[in-house]
């Protein structure tokens, strides 16, 4: 009896410990398109290394994108482009992904961002929630994040989910600004934004 005992207790701290290391790992995912931090860690290995010149300035682009394929290729990978958790653990020599801490503590998720304004056609100037379209919120599908998250968004900053909208489903956000040519500038972009609460 007193080995099932400590078998189970064996078991039991094995699966806690598992566990708990599974939930302190980050997924990565770099392709083009995407911006923040995640592309910065990246690129800087990537100059490190010497597959890609210039700066790390956080922006996937067809430089990115290209260097990242000559790495792959070289290193016996599907050369593909992106650089998932597969790809990152080669090209870090076989560290784990670790989300920078710099304006980003909370949990990363990645999104298809979008944008818009009060100004555009057919929008109204109120939120979902009653408050004014303005800079720092965004709409959301709540099933993936709640009404009322605090987010930070790497290049745009502190934003509430205060909104939804029609096409806003899944991992899709749709980030307001106080005008249209801005919205306008910020277009569509695969990016990782950092949940608060």
């Amino acid at each position: 009896m007193r080995n099932q005992c400590v078998l189970v207790f064996l078991l039991a701290s094995f699966l806690l410990l598992f566990g708990t290391t599974e939930a302190m790992a980050s997924n990565i995912l770099v392709r083009q398109g995407s911006r923040g931090p995640a592309v910065r860690q990246v690129q800087t290995l990537l100059i490190e290394q010497g597959w890609l010149t210039g700066a790390a300035d956080g922006i996937c682009g067809n430089q990115t994108v290209a260097a990242i394929k000559s790495f792959q290729k070289a290193n016996g990978l599907d050369d593909d482009g992106v650089c998932g958790n597969g790809t990152y653990s080669v090209l870090s020599g076989g560290q784990e992904y670790l989300p920078s801490s710099d304006e980003s503590d909370g949990t990363v998720m990645y999104v298809n961002a979008t944008a818009y304004s009060a100004d555009d056609p057919g929008n109204s100037a109120y939120t979902a929630l009653g408050t004014h379209v303005r800079h720092g919120i965004i709409a959301v599908d709540p099933s993936i994040i709640p009404l009322g998250t605090h987010v930070y968004i790497p290049g745009y900053g502190e934003a509430v989910a205060e909104d939804v909208g029609g096409a806003i489903r899944g991992h899709r956000i749709d980030v307001a600004f106080d005008s249209r040519a801005e919205a306008l500038a910020f277009g569509r972009q695969d990016i990782e934004i950092y949940i608060r609460d």
